[in-house]
């Protein structure tokens, strides 16, 4: 896999945090799309023990990444960064697909694929 996503030295920092909090050192980490939200689609960030036959893995930072082809295409050039402010921390997600997202930047639709749109 030729970095479908891309994650920042910050956010990579945060998630290996996370992993050694939640004892999932060794874990891979699963960025995914699914359907919903208010614009169609939403973004999916978390912890996993297996890669599945319809996986591509990568690794940056030092953490192994695995994307499924389907979410593939619709993550190609995603950036994944961790922004500190006052308010608190979050990882920010630029997807440069996405031609539509919902005012809490949770849900998103490109122009190829419009998803499952839910009401807010």
């Amino acid at each position: 896999m030729t970095n479908v996503v891309v994650i920042t030295e910050a956010a990579a920092l945060q998630i290996k945090d996370m992993m050694k909090q939640n004892e999932e050192e060794g874990s891979f980490l699963r960025v995914s799309v699914n359907g919903g939200g208010c614009t169609g689609l939403s973004y999916g960030m978390g912890f996993d023990q297996e890669k599945k036959a319809e996986d591509m893995e990568d690794s940056q930072h030092g953490i192994a990444i695995l994307v499924d082809k389907e979410s593939a295409p619709i993550l190609q050039g995603t950036k994944i960064d961790y922004k500190q402010s006052l308010m608190g921390g979050g990882f920010t997600i630029d997807n440069p697909n996405a031609i539509a997202s919902c005012g809490c930047g949770s849900s998103f639709r490109t122009a190829k694929v419009a998803g499952t749109p839910e009401n807010c």
